[in-house]
């Protein structure tokens, strides 16, 4: 005999959980009492479920086991949103709990009452409310399950209050391990007649094989057979960057050479990818004349945006294993390497700053160059990210945490999650003065549990991306992007943080190393040039193209 709570903490401790991200809430205390009772699980209270969701959508990424989060009611859930759809697309484990009002005041619009399992139905895997306290085990077991099978993704669990402290027997079953479909041997006798008739095939690489953890086997089939490697939008750690094989990745702001390398391959083969609309530029880059070939772990996923010539549902480690077993004569080197030469001198031709003493490429230089090789980079939405993907060498594996959804706020709370994940990491974050305002927050967080991560904020006062695409349609009518000059520095004190603000490239260097040594939280705000809005274009370029073609 247990209460609803306890069972709840029981199948948490069965899975493996050792962190659980929440803002408290009334609704849910209960099951906070009984983390309490327990020393496998420490629970990080955070100062906006915002901020949580974020932490434990990275923590799932660098775990590849389900973060947990919880919130109470609709407010706190609402607020949880956001990193809840960043994992469905992110294709990230998760599991949520929120707490849900008492079930005799169902229906009667009570206090922050919403429909929780209907609300996140669309973006989450897999939503449900417990009404009986003796299926705890058999609900939220089935919970971890889905977030960790197939294309992992969030799932949300309601909570009413009374099912809460409700006892009842309980009965737990096995945590069964997550499964990993192989491929039969006509499919990979598919792919490998295909392969022959190639003259430009490339791998297309994503999140599924970082997943699956099959970057080895990536690599492996990658030079057994001398075919290209691309990474998929923010999957960059999937293979080794300085590799000989290795082409550049498909994402914003990506260089058009690298691009024209998907563009005039005869042969995709996409491992792990679900052919987003940034890996696939608005879903126009690949074209009737090539051959397309889909692994991926979801059958959903397959012929969702391109109809594949060959479709396989197969883990992303399982198939690449299985494709090492083709007899193939060919190879592609000569390809691979021209391919590879026009990745390494792609941004050769981007101008440096001549009139500001920051260039944002140097900033990514300086990072690569002080920065140990296993550091963990996690970073914000924001044009400032496209240097981090264009200059930066991602050459180990795991070592790269971005959000493919594209979220405003991520890039702090994501670093915190992975490094109570990765204790042992360096982390550093990267974001823009708008997304960094967004959740600032928990740095108090950071530095309450003494969780030592290295915030760098390019401060330009403004919402960037959409300035450069406000110039880009509507020129000179600038609305709304404008920001007023934030002295994020001062703000990290007042939250606890060791805080600095850098104008020249030593500074930064000095800085850096400085934070490094330190192992303590740490803010690098770092002053550029509002006018270089991106890497490849600067405020009044974007304006004179634009007033050209009105």
């Amino acid at each position: 005999m247990m209460s609803g709570a306890r069972a709840i903490v029981e199948c948490m401790r069965l899975e493996g959980v050792e962190h659980v991200f929440c803002v408290p809430g009334e609704s849910y205390l209960p099951l906070m009492d009984s983390i309490y009772e327990t020393d496998s699980i420490k629970l990080i209270s955070t100062r906006h479920e915002g901020g949580a969701a974020f932490m434990v959508e990275a923590y799932g990424k660098a775990t590849r086991k389900p973060g947990v989060a919880m919130a109470t009611r609709a407010v706190g859930g609402a607020n949880l949103a956001i990193g809840i759809h960043t994992a469905y697309q992110d294709s990230t484990p998760m599991v949520v709990f929120l707490g849900q009002v008492h079930s005799k005041f169902r229906g009667r619009e009570g206090f922050q009452e919403v429909d929780l399992d209907r609300f996140f139905g669309h973006i989450a895997k897999w939503a449900v409310e417990i009404k009986d306290v003796e299926r705890i085990p058999e609900l939220v077991q089935r919970a971890f399950r889905i977030a960790k099978s197939g294309r992992p993704g969030p799932v949300v669990i309601a909570l009413p209050e009374d099912v809460l402290v409700a006892e009842a027997e309980m009965s737990f079953g096995p945590v069964t391990p997550v499964p990993t479909p192989r491929p039969g041997a006509k499919e990979i006798a598919s792919v490998q007649q295909l392969l022959e008739q190639s003259e430009r095939p490339l791998i297309l690489a994503g999140g599924g094989v970082i997943a699956a953890d099959g970057e080895q086997s990536l690599r492996k089939l990658a030079e057994r057979f001398g075919i290209p490697v691309m990474s998929s939008f923010r999957r960059h750690d999937v293979f080794p960057n300085d590799h000989a094989l290795y082409v550049g990745h498909s994402g914003l702001g990506t260089f058009a050479p690298v691009l024209d390398t998907l563009r005039q391959a005869d042969l995709v083969l996409a491992i792990g990818t679900r052919l987003s609309e940034v890996t696939t530029q608005d879903y126009s880059i690949l074209n009737p004349e090539q051959k397309l070939i889909h692994i991926d772990i979801d059958v959903a996923t397959l012929g969702k945006v391109y109809s594949p010539h060959v479709g396989i549902v197969a883990d992303a480690k399982e198939a690449l294993d299985a494709l090492l077993t083709m007899k193939l004569d060919r190879s592609w080197t000569v390809w691979a390497s021209e391919r590879h030469e026009i990745y390494k001198h792609a941004g050769d031709r981007v101008d440096t700053e001549k009139e500001h003493t920051i260039d944002n490429g140097e900033i990514i230089r300086i990072l690569q160059e002080i920065l140990p090789e296993d550091s963990i980079i996690t970073n914000d939405a924001g044009n400032f990210a496209g240097w981090l993907h264009n200059f930066y060498s991602f050459t180990s594996p795991k070592t790269y945490i971005g959000p493919t959804s594209g979220a405003m706020g991520y890039g702090l709370p994501a670093a915190i999650g992975v490094k109570l994940a990765k204790p042992d990491k360096t982390v550093v974050s990267l974001s823009g003065d708008g997304g960094f305002m967004m959740t600032i927050q928990e740095l108090e967080t950071a530095v309450r549990y003494n969780i030592p991560v290295i915030a760098l904020v390019f401060n330009n006062s403004m919402y960037g991306t959409i300035r450069m695409h406000q110039e880009m349609h509507y020129p000179e009518r600038v609305i709304g992007t404008e920001l007023s000059h934030t002295n994020f520095s001062a703000l990290g004190v007042a939250l606890g943080a060791q805080s600095f603000s850098v104008t020249t490239h030593k500074e930064f260097k000095d800085t850096l190393k400085y934070a490094l040594a330190s192992k303590r939280v740490t803010i690098i705000e770092i002053i550029t040039n509002p006018e270089r809005i991106s890497v490849q274009a600067t405020i009044t370029s974007i304006r004179e193209k634009s007033l050209q073609k009105s």
